[in-house]
């Protein structure tokens, strides 16, 4: 439930903190003093659409900070799945909203965007206001009052999965039918670029390491120029070159090492230096037949990248992306070639899909309308009371194709009078009669919402008298088993209140200020008398008051 809202810098309000409580707790005060100020607040904490003009005149920001506990197990499971934990079992929402159009949004502390808080606001907070009613009047939203009264929701949930999967089962398959027209066409496209693709015979990593190799071709002449001074520097040309020298070496050194043992081992050492310089001599000479072998290498290097270069401009920027190309196309020209048997396969899967969702869209049906029975009784019921006597309430379900909510059209139909027919709300039904009307099925849904708070805002605009009374003991009712908030102008309702507070206004220093308070007796009995005879309050209106406190408690 509700425990505390903190406004500041909302419209008329500078700063206010509002404690409620279980129960009823009425909301008046003269049009104008800051009632839907209140509701506007609550909404913002909701993750509802707010304006710019919503914050005080003179103040960049605005900001809105609400108290619940005991929140229900959807909103524990929606802020868990999020990374949210609740401290003491308190929830803390704060929103503040800037002039440059920023909110920032906050959960018990940690940063939060306004699409959760609208998530969360759904099974926090049911706001009933005037143009709520108006809901009766579009026959597509009267399906969801008969859900609700169902329990319908998980059963809904599970035709939606399925109704999801047939509908991409039914693109897919018409996606597929009509690319049977241009299906040779583009057979023809695949093949060839399958063939061209293999055909090259592409590896990953090719391009760079053809590139490597081009730029030490470009440079041959100087490499083997190099090549060359160094062979004839070990080997020697016309004089004797560095192996021959070392030779001559070697000899020597073995001759001394034969007279002077301990030579040995300089002899070995330069013995090895002979042995590994004629091997890389021989290695050099190698390099050399190579490079001159193949004298045309780096022209076939240029046609390869240029061939690569060219598949590259049409499948893809590297060798990975053209091989990628390839297994696509390879995979599409399969399923082309396979035409037939794929539509029967997808064929086959979509009409399984279909009806398994006509399974269950058939489960939702006799639901709702075994539900439509008990809604027209209970909503009647609800109608006599708030002084409807000949109302008469009629579900009307026909049957349609599949959509998202089943295959059932479901509208609402009422007659208020004797000798009419019921007919369609928007034909009938006055504004005192619809918010009659909606109070009673806000009441019928109560027993099945999770949601602890519910809010009536001028929910009795259009009526008066006994009609008043009698829905002002209907929210009294509802508030038994939920925490109820309500903006009133009646005093029959108002007297009915557990907690009353009085909202006002007034101005200093040419600033205007709303004030929120509690009242105790006294107050509530000053407030009905001002509601009952208006600006001057007269020694009957207090008597009234007095009566209709004394009558309701």
């Amino acid at each position: 439930m509700l425990n505390s809202l903190y406004i500041e810098n909302i419209a008329v309000i500078e700063k206010t903190d509002i404690e409620f409580y279980n129960g009823l707790n009425i909301l008046t005060g003269e049009t104008g003093a800051g009632k839907s100020i209140v509701i506007d607040a609550i909404n913002a904490i909701l993750g509802k659409r707010t304006s710019r003009d919503l914050i005080r005149n003179g103040s960049e920001t605005a900001t809105v900070y609400a108290s619940f506990s005991n929140v229900n197990d959807i909103v524990k499971s929606k802020l868990s799945e999020n990374g949210y934990s609740l401290e003491d079992d308190e929830l803390i929402i704060s929103r503040t909203m800037s002039l440059a159009g920023k909110n920032n949004c906050r959960i018990n502390g940690r940063p939060a965007n306004v699409s959760f808080l609208k998530e969360l606001g759904l099974n926090l907070i049911n706001i009933h206001g005037q143009h709520e009613s108006y809901e009766l009047f579009s026959p597509e939203t009267h399906i969801n009052y008969i859900d609700n009264l169902a329990s319908n929701g998980g059963l809904l949930s599970e035709y939606k999965s399925a109704y999801k999967l047939y509908k991409s089962l039914k693109k897919e398959l018409n996606d597929f039918l009509k690319s049977e027209t241009n299906r040779e066409q583009r057979i023809d496209v695949l093949s060839y670029q399958v063939e061209e693709i293999e055909n090259a015979d592409i590896k990953v990593g090719e391009i760079e390491e053809l590139n490597d190799e081009r730029r030490f071709l470009m440079n041959v002449e100087k490499v083997t120029s190099q090549l060359h001074k160094a062979k004839n520097s070990l080997e020697g040309n016309s004089a004797s070159g560095i192996i021959d020298s070392l030779d001559d070496v070697v000899t020597s050194m073995q001759k001394a090492s034969d007279l002077n043992p301990s030579l040995e081992e300089l002899f070995n050492r330069f013995n090895d230096l002979y042995y590994e310089l004629q091997d890389c001599s021989n290695e050099l000479s190698d390099s050399l037949d190579e490079i001159e072998a193949n004298p045309y290498r780096l022209e076939e290097i240029e046609e390869r990248l240029d061939l690569l270069n060219k598949l590259s401009r049409k499948y893809g920027s590297d060798e990975e992306e053209i091989l990628k190309f390839l297994s696509d196309a390879k995979a599409e020209l399969d399923k082309l070639l396979k035409f037939d048997e794929n539509a029967n396969e997808l064929k086959d899967k979509c009409d399984k899909a279909e009806a398994e969702a006509k399974k269950i869209a058939d489960k939702l049906t006799l639901s709702r309308k075994n539900t439509a029975v008990e809604f027209e009784r209970r909503v009647k019921e609800e109608m006599v009371f708030l002084d409807m006597p000949n109302v008469e309430i009629i579900v009307s379900q026909t049957a349609c194709g599949l959509t998202d909510n089943g295959q059932d059209n479901i509208e609402i139909l009422i007659s208020a009078n004797p000798g009419e027919a019921p007919k369609s709300v928007s034909k009938i039904a006055s504004g005192g009669e619809l918010s009659r009307m909606m109070l009673a099925i806000k009441t019928v849904l109560a027993s099945s919402d999770l949601i602890d708070t519910l809010i009536f805002d001028e929910v009795d605009t259009g009526v008066s008298g006994s009609a008043a009374q009698k829905v002002g003991l209907k929210l009294k009712e509802v508030s038994k088993s939920r925490q109820v908030l309500c903006v009133t102008h009646q005093a029959q309702i108002a007297a009915l209140a557990d907690n009353h507070f009085l909202i006002s206004k007034a101005v200093k220093n040419n600033r205007t200020f709303t004030d929120i308070k509690l009242l105790d007796y006294d107050g509530r009995l000053k407030e009905l008398a001002r509601i009952i005879g208006g600006v001057e309050i007269t020694d009957t209106a207090l008597a009234h008051a007095e009566e209709l406190m004394n009558y309701n408690n």
